[in-house]
């Protein structure tokens, strides 16, 4: 059976105004309301804009390369295996975070797209919970992903969407995309909603393009609430 955890990251360096954090709302909003005070409890909020993980260093690099040289190890050993206090601390880091993913039974991620594709503070989150061997059994080398929803709300000031012309600079959700299923998501448990062209009213080369904004904004919408009624 499949936790009820939900872990929800933002990652959009706007405090206010944000379409991505409005929208992750508004899913963490119906799920709250589906489960009720058991889910609330069950809830992980992760603000990466505001409250940074660290970038992942040397030390991390080096015990990273031990680890894997010995295979899909349990998560104390290795523990076991840092040398010297940058390493344990690169661990010390990186653990909690590995455990809190592993743990989630949905996951929810805002990603803004920066420069065509995900903001620092998501990659940086992303870097930290990618040890080596964290996402699969030991024993069974299974993924322990495989059964983890998640749903990622990419939201993009232009239009990158299949088809149009800036379609080839869209390397925020095919980078999702390989990433989840690289970590053991399994495909149909992957769920991307995008909303598209959400600068439309501010930029003036975008203004005559409003309608389709409010057409993908309401798309969105209406995808989340229906993933949020049955994840």
């Amino acid at each position: 059976m499949t936790s009820t955890t939900l872990l929800h990251l933002d990652s959009s360096i706007s405090p206010s105004g944000s379409v991505s954090r409005a929208l992750t709302a508004r899913f963490a909003d119906a799920w709250h309301a589906r489960h009720g005070t058991a889910g609330r409890d069950r809830y992980r909020y992760r603000d990466l804009a505001a409250d940074p993980v660290p970038p992942v260093r040397a030390a991390y690099d080096a015990l990273g390369r031990r680890t894997e040289r010995k295979g899909t190890l349990p998560l104390d050993d290795i523990g076991r295996l840092a040398e010297g206090p940058d390493e344990a601390h690169e661990w010390t880091l990186s653990r909690p975070l590995i455990e809190e993913l592993r743990a989630a039974g949905t996951l929810l991620v805002g990603s803004p797209m920066y420069n065509y594709t995900v903001s620092a503070g998501l990659k940086a989150w992303i870097d930290r919970v990618t040890f080596p061997g964290v996402h699969h059994d030991p024993e069974t080398g299974e993924p322990l992903l495989r059964d983890t929803r998640v749903v990622v709300v990419a939201v993009r000031g232009g239009g990158y969407a299949p088809g149009t012309p800036r379609a080839h600079c869209d390397f925020q959700v095919p980078y999702l995309r390989a990433y989840f299923d690289r970590i053991g998501v399994a495909p149909e448990h992957l769920h991307v909603v995008t909303a598209e062209l959400t600068r439309a009213a501010d930029v003036p080369a975008l203004n005559a393009l409003q309608p389709l904004a409010a057409e993908s904004l309401a798309a969105a919408e209406a995808a989340l609430d229906e993933l949020a009624a049955t994840l």
